[in-house]
């Protein structure tokens, strides 16, 4: 089956993985349209790789429907690992080769002949910016430059669609923004991603839209500001001491009904409906319990506040719970290769 000019570039359909008791992938529903970044949200061990796993074919789905680029991914694999690239949570490249040869590596794995693979990682190389230290050893590179060629890696089979399971975690600020110009470079020429993170600003910045995966389940999905509308109303941020915090929590409470979020430190967070009225309720409700705040405000909803509201926790910046430090670029492409070879 062909798939059409503006048919969906990812298509799920009631998907569920389990592992012994547990069911890391509760009836998935998602679909993804081509020429966007989509961006996918979830706490550790909401199933985000797990669901990134199955769709590059390294998993396979116990039930549901899974269709990548037109193709089912179940029935055929093979044309589905010539249509996506994938990306995990590390640089998985070999310190002991150079940038070239990595890529080239994984060119020929894709079933590319010598020549062909030379001239895509020449490519590739000069796309994201690593042309003038192709030579050198990986060993010598940074993390950021690692992470760029990981993606080069993953770009040399050209597909229409990359998967990227939390691509900036463990990189510094600085080549945080270089693998983000990287992302939007890849969607300017042509290419779909699908990107799970737990950064918000990643989200915030990169994603066209936006689905919350939580305990195995999409339960929200939107635009950036469609999400933060859905939170409804303004956020009130305080800042307490923190021998006062139980106090002022249920003071808070008391006052607006609402249920008291711990942000980590000293700061708390409630949803604020009645915008600067709320304010007021809780300046007298602390002021009663002899609570002094250092620092008290509103805001617009964020994604923080959604996926507050939604999972019932903050978002995390630790990496998820399927930590398999694998050559995924790899895998898919020598998977592809084997059953091309067979």
């Amino acid at each position: 089956m062909t798939r059409g000019a503006g048919d969906p570039i990812v298509e799920v359909q009631g998907l569920i993985r389990t592992f012994g008791d547990v069911r890391a992938l509760d009836g998935v529903d998602l679909v993804v349209e081509p020429g966007i970044v989509y961006g996918l949200l979830g706490p550790n061990g909401a199933g985000k790789t797990t669901l990134i796993r199955v769709l590059a074919t390294l998993l396979r789905p116990d039930r549901g429907s899974v269709r990548v680029a037109g193709v089912d991914v179940v029935a055929d694999p093979n044309a589905a690992r010539a249509r996506i690239g994938l990306a995990g949570q590390f640089a998985a490249v070999d310190a002991f080769l150079t940038g070239r040869e990595n890529v080239e590596m994984v060119g020929r794995l894709y079933g590319l002949s010598a020549r062909e693979a030379r001239r895509r990682a020449d490519d590739v190389l000069d796309r994201i910016g690593l042309s003038h230290d192709a030579s050198r050893q990986v060993g010598t590179y940074s993390g950021g430059m690692r992470r760029r060629l990981d993606l080069a890696a993953s770009l040399v089979g050209r597909p229409e669609v990359m998967f990227l399971d939390e691509p900036t975690t463990g990189i510094d600020p600085r080549n945080r923004l270089e693998v983000w110009d990287l992302i939007e470079d890849l969607v300017a020429a042509g290419t779909s991603v699908l990107l799970t993170t737990q950064y918000l600003d990643e989200a915030d910045r990169l994603a066209k839209r936006i689905g919350v995966i939580d305990r195995g389940v999409v339960v929200q999905e939107g635009t950036a500001d469609e999400l933060k509308d859905a939170v409804g109303g303004s956020v009130l941020e305080l800042v307490v001491h923190d021998e006062d915090r139980v106090r002022a929590m249920e003071a808070i409470a008391s006052a607006t009904g609402e249920e008291v979020a711990e942000l980590g430190g000293r700061r708390l967070r409630v949803a604020a409906r009645e915008g600067s009225g709320t304010l007021l309720e809780v300046v007298r409700a602390l002021d009663a319990a002899g609570v002094e705040a250092d620092d008290i405000g509103l805001h617009r909803p964020s994604l923080d506040d959604v996926f507050l509201a939604v999972t019932g926790e903050p978002a995390g910046q630790d990496a998820g719970v399927d930590h398999e430090v694998v050559d995924a670029s790899a895998a898919v492409a020598g998977g592809r290769d084997r059953e091309r070879r067979r």
